[in-house]
């Protein structure tokens, strides 16, 4: 009887111990800043933990922080949302670039990134990506200047990425067009990239059920499927 408890006392340790180095998830969204974007991807990984997407303050029709002054400073409010230990970190376009400063200042609360058309934080010069800085503006007049000023590149620390990086990425986007992606797949160690056919600078959001089942496989630790097999 007694070791029969004691078993049942180690099991019930171990569960805890499961539950409480289990990673979460925390989505970041592009410079529209809000956490709408991420919905549909997030409900269908919801199994995996409670998600966090988040709403940049300033963005999006989002109340300002008058603390929010600066890259810097939204970078530090980021960081201040993230749940203890370690975090699943997944970023589209803009979010990308607080992302991958995530992953290099503070590894210990990275453990898997999933970088989605990011254009931000990396020299676009060469790739033939367009400026998305003139519509935008002209979309949400309201928008925070720093951000739209900002020109924050991490290319040449690329190497350093530590967490696992899974890219997904269209060939048909005009904003962060695929040789961006190709770019980070050639610095970033180890990293896989997965394209998606004729998609949007949104098809994150447009192509919620392929691109959650791309994110799941590479939280699992599973091989990226091959190029010609994404899509679909």
């Amino acid at each position: 009887m007694r070791r029969l408890a004691a078993r049942a006392r180690a099991r019930t340790r171990g569960y805890i111990r499961v539950a409480m180095i289990t990673p979460s998830l925390v989505f970041l969204p592009g410079a529209g800043g809000r956490a709408a974007f991420w919905a549909p991807v997030a409900e269908r990984l919801a199994d995996l933990g409670p998600p966090r997407c988040l709403d940049y303050p300033g963005f999006g029709g989002c109340p300002p922080d008058p603390a929010i002054r600066s890259t810097g400073d939204l970078f530090g409010w980021v960081l201040a949302q993230l749940p203890p230990g370690r975090s699943h970190v997944i970023a589209q376009s803009m979010g990308g670039a607080l992302a991958v400063r995530l992953a290099l200042e503070h590894p210990e609360r990275v453990e898997r990134l999933v970088l989605v058309a990011t254009s931000g934080g990396v020299d676009l010069r060469g790739t033939g990506a367009a400026d998305w800085r003139p519509d935008y503006l002209a979309s949400l007049p309201g928008v925070p200047r720093w951000f739209v000023d900002d020109r924050s590149d991490h290319t040449a620390r690329l190497s350093e990425l530590a967490a696992p990086t899974l890219l997904l990425w269209s060939d048909a986007d005009p904003v962060s067009p695929l040789a961006v992606g190709r770019l980070l797949e050639a610095r970033i160690p180890g990293a896989a990239l997965r394209i998606f056919p004729g998609g949007t600078h949104a098809f994150a959001q447009e192509r919620p059920d392929e691109v959650a089942a791309a994110i799941r496989a590479h939280l699992a630790g599973a091989p990226t499927p091959p190029l010609s097999d994404a899509g679909g």
